[in-house]
């Protein structure tokens, strides 16, 4: 989908601390003889037996923390300090703070933050970002959107496929044209990881299906190939596409309609690895981008049985359904919802900019929908997980990152759209940010998509 352009806003720093009241204690009290130590004894005694088999029975805590040496913060990152804003003092009007307005910590600012973009929230993003993390722009238009969404990793050739945004301005695409389906090099941009701007260093290749994959949104690996949701051309039907990742780029038409309707604009797709499954969303923003005609369909969640052919819904109720993804064991299912980003008509910040979580029971149906994340900058929009079941999703100023039960733990922060991006293995992930594709190492992998057991047998 189309991204609007955030425009930048600094809230102020706090007013000061908070005096805290003192504890005091009378002369008369510290001069008063100490009774009972018998039973001062007796007590202790029994706390620390009790402490003792506590630990016993809770051998995973990890008591350790008490003599931890603190974290040693990367070159390239910062620990952010969430009750340093907790209390603003004058806090700006809704006109000036808002769903695509930037938000800046006390004592930093736009260039502070892209600086040293790896931003701690939790003492758990140590762990994912490892001790040398790098993030490095390796290719940038001047407003054509070419490096929106659809991030595959190929790794027979190390190759990350990505497209272009349908239905931008300026693009061009959507009703007159196609978006393209593009690819690079992971070889070339590793070549290049340790400089801050690698541009017209690193090849970005278009890929030529055939036939042609008509305005490409999203895409996954399924079986050695890459599905890829097509969102349609005026009268021309959305579509599930399978190409062959190498040349000549053959493609198949998986699906075209829902019992003879035509879907409104198909937008992400995701395999989940218990049933080997598609599972897609489709959602009406062609329309909103006045490249689809008016929706005959809700915006809903898809499953699709290759093998029986059956096609079904999982889940509805959505204002705008966008990214979708799996937790690594397929028992999760995590879907964005976007209806604050109406695309042409604009946003409202008082409707959905949010990820919800769903149970995927063993039959493939899902259940117990519940509220995972609410995004602070723009929407979220891809959504992908790591090896470990940490959840991450392309947001208003970068990646955000949080922990399976939704813990912030902390941003690769581009202070631009991340439209979606994707791991490549272990240690590496490319990111689309519209007209800037950038190339970031850290130490967390990806969750095993590509992998022959996730999707089945080739």
């Amino acid at each position: 989908m189309a991204n609007a352009d955030y425009g930048a806003s600094k809230r102020p720093t706090s007013g000061g601390p908070v005096t805290a009241a003192e504890n005091t204690k009378t002369s008369d009290e510290s001069k008063r003889p100490l009774k009972h130590h018998g039973a001062v004894s007796v007590v202790v005694v029994a706390l620390a037996v009790g402490a003792l088999a506590f630990r016993q029975e809770l051998p995973s805590l990890d008591f350790e923390f008490l003599t931890r040496p603190p974290h040693v913060v990367p070159p390239l990152a910062q620990v952010i300090d969430q009750k340093a804003f907790n209390v603003l003092g004058a806090v700006p009007p809704p006109s000036e703070a808002h769903g695509t307005s930037y938000f800046f910590p006390p004592g930093t600012d736009r260039s502070s933050l892209k600086a040293k973009p790896f931003h701690i929230y939790d003492d758990d993003f140590y762990s994912i970002v490892g001790a040398e993390p790098t993030l490095t722009l390796i290719a940038e238009t001047s407003g054509n959107p070419l490096f929106h969404e659809a991030n595959v990793w190929y790794p027979e050739t190390d190759e990350m496929f990505f497209v272009q945004n349908a239905g931008a301005p300026a693009a061009g695409t959507g009703l007159k044209q196609s978006s393209i389906i593009q690819k690079i090099s992971l070889a070339q941009a590793d070549a290049v990881k340790h400089q801050i701007n690698a541009t017209g260093m690193v090849n970005v290749v278009e890929v030529d299906s055939n036939p042609q994959v008509i305005n490409p949104n999203g895409a996954t690996n399924y079986r050695g190939k890459i599905v890829f949701t097509g969102e349609g051309q005026g009268d021309v039907a959305p579509a599930l596409f399978l190409m062959e990742p190498t040349e000549p780029y053959n493609t198949t038409v998986l699906l075209d309609n829902y019992y003879g309707r035509q879907f409104n604009s198909l937008n992400d797709v995701a395999v989940n690895p218990r049933n080997k499954e598609l599972y897609f969303t489709d959602v009406s923003y062609g329309y909103l981008q006045d490249f689809r005609p008016q929706p005959v369909l809700p915006n809903q969640v898809y499953r699709y049985n290759p093998r029986t052919g059956a096609v079904t819904v999982v889940a509805d109720g959505f204002k705008l359904v966008n990214g979708i993804t799996f937790s690594p064991s397929g028992s999760l299912a995590y879907v964005t919802e976007t209806g604050a980003n109406r695309a042409f008509h604009g946003w409202d910040y008082s409707e959905p900019s949010a990820i919800y979580q769903y149970d995927v029971e063993l039959d493939g149906t899902w259940s117990n929908r519940k509220l995972f994340a609410f995004v602070d900058s723009g929407v979220p929009d891809g959504v992908h997980c790591d090896a470990a079941g940490n959840v991450y999703a392309g947001c208003g100023d970068g990646v955000t990152a949080w922990n399976a039960s939704g813990k912030l733990l902390g941003k690769i922060y581009l202070g631009e759209v991340a439209a979606n991006f994707q791991f490549a293995g272990k240690g590496r992930m490319v990111i689309c940010a519209e007209t800037k594709l950038y190339y970031a190492t850290l130490a967390a992998s990806g969750a095993p998509i590509t992998d022959y057991k996730y999707s089945g047998t080739y």
